[in-house]
């Protein structure tokens, strides 16, 4: 069972992952709108990603007995000035939901729950990656911004990326 100060905090987070993904599909929705399918398919595929990531808590704390507490989600922005505009705003988002996880890592730490640790450090090692993934994206748009061929081929290479559920994800 985890503390009560604890159950909030992984419900917390479990409705910033579920903002995630809406921000991440306003953000694909944008590039339809932009007509630039490869990275409407690329943001697509981050918001499936933070839909698993949701369940994963939804999961944990299930399994660990707490309740899960949906609250309502924020309207994600859903207009931005360029492509670049939307990267900068994945990487800083992907840099905010790190501190989240931290702050998490924190207070189970603080509050002994060894399990719930250990439960996080899977999100700790996957926002290495979610940073990471972002700032290439982002280098990448910076490099091609100023050239029309150069975005339309970015835009191919993202339209080739799939959505791989993490290995542990339950069925469904």
């Amino acid at each position: 069972m985890v503390s009560e100060r604890m159950q909030e905090a992984l419900n917390r987070q479990l409705n910033a992952e579920l903002y995630s993904a809406y921000l991440y599909l306003s953000m694909a929705a944008y590039y339809e709108a932009s007509d630039l399918p490869g990275f409407a398919n690329w943001m697509r595929v981050q918001a499936q990603e933070e839909l698993a990531h949701a369940m994963k808590f939804y999961d944990y704390l299930v399994q660990r007995g707490a309740r899960v507490v949906l609250e309502e989600i924020e309207k994600p922005p859903f207009e931005w000035e360029s492509p670049l505009e939307v990267s900068k705003h994945v990487l800083e988002h992907e840099r905010k939901v790190t501190g989240l996880i931290n702050d998490l890592v924190d207070l189970a730490i603080s509050e002994r729950d060894h399990a719930t640790n250990n439960f996080l450090q899977w999100f700790v090692a996957e926002q290495v990656e979610e940073e990471e993934s972002a700032g290439s994206v982002l280098q990448k748009v910076r490099l091609a911004s100023d050239s029309p061929s150069g975005l339309l081929m970015l835009d191919a290479e993202l339209g080739k990326r799939v959505y791989n559920p993490p290995a542990n994800e339950k069925g469904g």
